[in-house]
């Protein structure tokens, strides 16, 4: 099955023809499904955060093709010393572009918490998600001029993605996301990591899960359910941000940011009363 890729975003937008691409790419198994997204999908990344389901994403696309599509990594600057170092794996084995986006005006943990405060991830969750997470990959979207992305969701990760289809089309972001593991169990992508001598985080030797950034991921007792048990242990939350619609989590890191510019104001104001004026922190730019 071929669609015209010229006409696909307004397709997928209209609900049939998605719904008969779906039925197709059920089908099909990931490598399958892979295959169809090189030849039909327009302007195609893959974003991860090399999971081990991302992983298999990788090697499969070796495998099946001599140009895989560029891979986005959002560097949140929390995450694990052995993630980053996987990212360095990853590229000597497959020799692939990796394009790395950090949240706005910041290259350290200590930039972003000059800018935002210590332990956002605590005191404001939905801010913090936005400015590590949405807003960088929307800056990487729009950069790159992505269409359409690879995933690496599995329905049985649970929470959100329970009912996950194999394609699907984000309106807050105007773009395809193309989930190829969408009925593969952990079991099955363990065992192709396995069998294909597949680079993985060595955390997940040392009783971890699913990997996320240092301070929302916890070893996962024996006795837990889901693979993803150890993220944001104690909470609800199922996803970070990026699966979701952010305009909500924009309105409130704008809010955020607003109201942290004003009290640098007026704290500038207190210090030196003749002072009229402060430069607006350059954050906001990256919210507008």
């Amino acid at each position: 099955m071929s669609l015209n890729v010229a006409r696909l975003p307004a397709v997928v937008t209209s609900g049939d023809d998605l719904v008969e691409v779906n039925d197709y790419l059920r089908t099909q198994d990931p490598q399958d499904v892979l295959r169809w997204a090189l030849d039909n999908l327009p302007n195609l990344y893959q974003t991860t955060a090399f999971g081990l389901t991302g992983l298999a994403a990788i090697d499969m696309l070796s495998k099946v093709t001599d140009a895989p599509p560029p891979l986005i990594f959002l560097d949140t600057l929390y995450h694990f010393p052995e993630t980053l170092k996987l990212v360095q794996d990853v590229r000597d084995r497959y020799n692939l572009p990796i394009h790395v986006y950090k949240p706005f005006f910041c290259e350290t943990a200590d930039d972003f918490e000059g800018m935002h405060g210590s332990k956002l991830w605590e005191t404001d969750e939905d801010s913090y998600d936005y400015l590590v997470k949405v807003e960088p990959a929307q800056r990487a979207y729009a950069e790159l001029n992505v269409k359409s992305v690879i995933t690496g969701r599995r329905g049985t990760q649970g929470g959100a993605r329970n009912g996950l289809q194999p394609l699907e089309f984000d309106e807050s972001a105007n773009m395809l996301k193309l989930n190829p593991f969408f009925a593969w169990t952990f079991a099955q992508v363990h065992a192709y990591i396995q069998q294909n001598n597949v680079p993985r985080n060595s955390l997940l030797d040392q009783g971890y899960k699913s990997v996320g950034d240092w301070h929302s991921t916890a070893k996962s007792g024996d006795g837990e359910a889901g693979e993803r048990a150890g993220r944001w242990q104690g909470k609800a939350k199922t996803e970070c941000g990026l699966h979701k619609d952010f305009t909500h989590m924009k309105l409130k890191a704008k809010k955020t940011v607003r109201e942290e510019e004003l009290r640098l104001r007026d704290e500038a104001r207190d210090a030196e009363p003749a002072l009229e004026s402060l430069t607006p922190v350059p954050v906001i730019a990256s919210l507008a």
